[in-house]
This record gives structure tokens, C-alpha cells and sequence, in this order.
């Protein structure tokens, strides 16, 4: 008797139809790994990239080493500081959209895991976050930065009034400490002593903004659960972006200078920028401010530049920033700027060749970055047709909301074994496929960007 085999899954043909439209590379990921485990599809995104190859990466490059041996200083002996930078030059990969707050928000915790799991598969000591901090505190009514999910109610975090809460940015609201009295009404009430004595420990500490507060709280909750040290989370935010905006901005020659300051290339990009909204995929695109976001009495900004001015509009007494290279590179050092998402995405990660690891939206604006930047080159100049070429392989790939728990992370964490819940997590993942963890991709057929784009390119 021969034997009958069922083929293999296959991923929905019209959801990767939709997504080659703009980003082909996010769909080789998934048709490669659509049977293959969660751990497996985290060990896929955080493989080696092709090191920089142009004169523009290659400075690039060198610039952000540069920013992230500071940030790596401020947590770690200098030994341990070149055998993380050395894996990053094999694998630079960067997992974006995580949101700045605190791991107990259900979605930035699973983001994180993807990459905890994707650093542990490929043996690395260390992985890069992106938490986005131009946010304020509370977004909408109980949610956002300054409020801690404990799965059946919110704990004022930094106990600071609603009023302020709604009215400061997360990179600028501060000194802040925590609201101690609230958290031990919660630990008596729970049964989350564990989690919530990493953030009593530092109940007395006054941290400097609350960016930094969530940062190293964070980081305080990761080792707690990975008590093996597999993987030292490292979180960066935009204010890392700025500083190595600020590096590039150091040489009038350096490509990014060219590009916002000769009149000429200005146009061009902007030229692109506007024909890359007017598209079918503009509605991926973030376009809130002018370049850069402005800081200003403890909240984020939105600017325009008119008459060689970076001000805020229809505030005559707001910021006002002359165009020019030395006034925005102190601008940036003194925390009065902060690139933008589409500047940000071109120091972090496309002009120095590293891999970016997203949600759903970015990886759309992140494939629109990359063809803004394409489209603003000068092909007669050797080094930017080098960098043409080299732009040709897209390092774009979705993971955030692969792992998409509908449990709070209280729930996820409940039974697992204290000081080792992580290393638990990657066993379970590693025997769930990402076909089932995804639900067949549920999450994009449900998108209502991506669905827009599938109608109106007749898929």
C-alpha cells in the first residue's frame, strides 16, 4: 500500500499577494518559515547581513557603533561591551515597535519575546530594542506610558494627575519615581509579588525622565525572568537617534547633510517624500512634523520649516530653530530635537545596512523609506550609486504581534517558573508553528491599511 501524505500548509495566497505590493521581503520570511516553529522564524529574522559595502553605509555604520558603544557603557562593564558590538556587526538587527511602556502592556511584551527568542536560537549575549518616546503619557483615557496593567485594573505608575499625564512626552516628563503607595496596594491584592517586587526595588530612585524609568525597569523585569542571563535585553530610544543624527550632521559633506541642506537635493527629497504620500501606500506613511519633532516645556512638538525656520505652527512664542546644520545638530545634543520616524529609520537602520524587525504599519513606511531614500540619490555621484546598489536588498521584517497572546502578560506569566519564565516560553514556542501562532495571518486580513490596499489593487 502507498502511503498518502497531506501537503504541507500553505500560507493564504491573496494576504502575501497584498503584502508583495510593497514589501516582498516580509513575504519570503514568512513563506520560508510558515511551517516552521515561532523560535524558528525568530532565529530567521536575526540572521547575519551583508556588512556595508558604500562609502555612505559603511560612515553610517561607524556612526551608530559609535552611539550604541555610549549606550552599551552606561549598563555594562567595557569587556563585555566589544563582544556585543562584534556580534552586532554579524547580526544587526533592531526589534522596532515596541512601545515605551512598561513590559506588563500585553503587545510590547510579545514583541520582546520574539526577539529574546531570536537572539537565544542564534546563541547572541545581547539584543536591541527600539522604544519609541515622543508619546505622551496617557494616549487615551487610563492607557499609555503612565499607566501599569496589572490584567484586571491600571496602577497610576509614576502617580502623576491625569491633567499631566495627557500633557507630557514620555522623553521629556521628569524627574519622575514611582508610585509606591499604589504598587503595594496592588502586591497585597495579587498574586504578582514577583514582577511587582523588581519595580518596588526601586520604589526611592528618581529617575531623570520617564523614558529612563521604563527603560531600566524593563530591563530590571527581563533579568528577573531570564535569571540565566541568556540574552541582556539593550533599549534604545529616539534620543539615541538624535545622538547620531547630531554624529552625521558633524561633516558638511556627509550624505545627510547634503540631502537637508544643499537647496537643490532638498527638493528632490521632498520631491520624493511628496510622491511617495501621494501614492497608494501614503496612508503608511507618518508625516506629523517637518524632519523633527521639537521639545518644549516637557512635550514632543510638531514643526514645520518655513523661511529657513523650524517652528511650531499658529505658537509665536513656540521653538524657533534655524535650518542650518550647526544650529540642528546642538539642537539635538541639547534634547530641544529629535529626528523624525523617517530620518530616525535612515540612521538606525537603512543607511547603516541593519536589519529592522516591526508591526504590520512599519513595515509598510519602512519599505517607503527605503524607495524615498532611493528615489532622493544622485546616481552621478560614484559613492550614492554605490549605496543604489546596495539599497537593491531590503532588511524589513514584520515581528511584532507574531506573537499575539490575548491573555494580559499577568496571565502569560501565571505557573511558570519564577526566575526562568522566558526560557519556559521559548520551550512552548518552539513547538507552535508560525502558521498557528499567527492564525493563517489572521492580523493582516484583519489590518484595515493593508485590506484598503488589497481592494484597491483589485486582490
Amino acid at each position: 500500500m502507498t502511503a498518502v501524505f497531506a501537503p504541507a500548509p500553505t500560507p493564504p495566497v491573496e494576504i502575501l499577494a497584498v503584502l508583495s505590493l510593497l514589501c516582498p521581503e516580509v513575504v519570503r520570511d514568512i513563506e520560508q518559515n510558515w511551517n516552521a516553529s515561532v523560535s524558528d522564524y525568530a532565529r530567521h529574522l536575526w540572521r547575519p547581513v551583508a556588512r556595508p559595502a558604500s562609502g555612505p553605509a559603511i560612515a553610517a555604520r561607524s556612526i551608530l557603533r559609535e552611539v550604541l558603544h555610549q549606550r552599551l557603557g552606561a549598563i555594562m562593564q567595557p569587556e563585555e561591551i566589544g563582544n556585543i558590538l562584534e556580534e552586532f556587526e554579524h547580526r544587526p538587527v533592531i526589534q522596532s515597535g515596541l512601545h515605551c511602556l512598561l513590559l506588563m502592556d500585553r503587545i510590547t511584551f510579545d514583541a520582546l519575546l520574539l526577539a529574546w527568542f531570536g537572539a537565544v536560537e542564534n546563541g547572541l549575549s545581547a539584543f536591541f530594542g527600539f522604544m519609541g518616546t515622543t508619546m505622551t503619557m496617557e494616549t487615551i483615557g487610563r492607557e499609555g506610558p503612565g499607566w501599569l496593567d496589572v490584567g484586571d485594573d491600571k496602577v497610576n505608575l509614576f502617580g502623576m494627575g491625569r491633567h499631566k499625564l495627557c500633557r507630557k512626552s514620555v522623553c521629556a516628563a521628569g524627574p519622575v519615581t514611582l508610585n509606591r503607595r499604589a504598587l503595594e496596594a496592588v502586591c497585597d491584592e495579587t498574586d504578582a509579588s514577583r514582577w511587582l517586587g523588581t519595580l518596588l526595588a526601586s520604589h526611592d530612585k528618581v529617575f531623570a525622565t520617564a523614558a529612563d524609568a521604563l527603560t531600566e525597569l524593563n530591563e530590571d523585569l527581563v533579568a528577573g525572568w531570564d535569571r540565566s542571563g541568556m540574552a541582556l535585553p539593550v533599549l534604545i530610544d529616539d534620543r539615541l537617534a538624535a545622538a547620531a543624527m547630531a554624529r552625521h550632521l558633524d561633516h558638511d559633506g556627509g550624505l545627510l547633510s547634503r540631502l537637508l541642506f544643499e537647496p537643490a537635493r532638498r527638493r528632490r527629497l521632498e520631491h520624493a517624500l511628496q510622491e511617495a504620500a501621494s501614492s497608494p501606500f501614503g496612508r503608511f506613511l507618518p508625516n506629523a512634523t517637518a524632519y523633527f519633532w521639537g521639545i518644549r516645556e516637557e512635550r514632543v512638538r510638531k514643526l514645520v520649516l518655513e523661511n529657513g525656520q523650524l517652528i511650531e505652527p499658529d505658537r509665536p512664542h513656540g521653538l524657533s530653530i534655524p535650518f542650518e546644520r550647526p544650529h540642528l545638530k546642538q539642537a539635538l545634543l541639547d534634547g530641544a530635537l529629535l529626528p523624525d520616524l523617517f530620518l530616525t529609520f535612515l540612521v538606525l537602520a537603512i543607511l547603516p545596512r541593519v536589519r529592522v524587525v516591526g508591526g504590520l504599519r512599519q513595515i509598510g513606511y519602512v519599505a517607503l523609506f527605503h524607495s524615498i531614500l532611493l528615489a532622493a540619490l544622485d546616481e552621478n555621484a560614484p559613492e550614492e550609486r554605490d549605496l543604489a546598489a546596495e539599497l537593491q536588498v531590503r532588511e524589513n521584517a514584520w515581528g511584532t504581534r507574531v506573537i499575539d497572546e490575548k491573555i494580559s502578560v499577568r496571565e502569560q506569566l501565571a505557573g511558570l517558573p519564577e526566575g526562568a519564565p522566558f526560557a519556559d516560553l521559548l520551550r512552548q514556542y518552539r513547538s507552535r508553528t508560525f502558521a498557528e501562532t499567527t492564525d493563517d495571518l489572521k492580523l493582516v486580513r484583519e489590518n484595515a491599511r493593508w485590506c484598503k490596499i488589497g481592494r484597491a489593487s483589485g486582490l
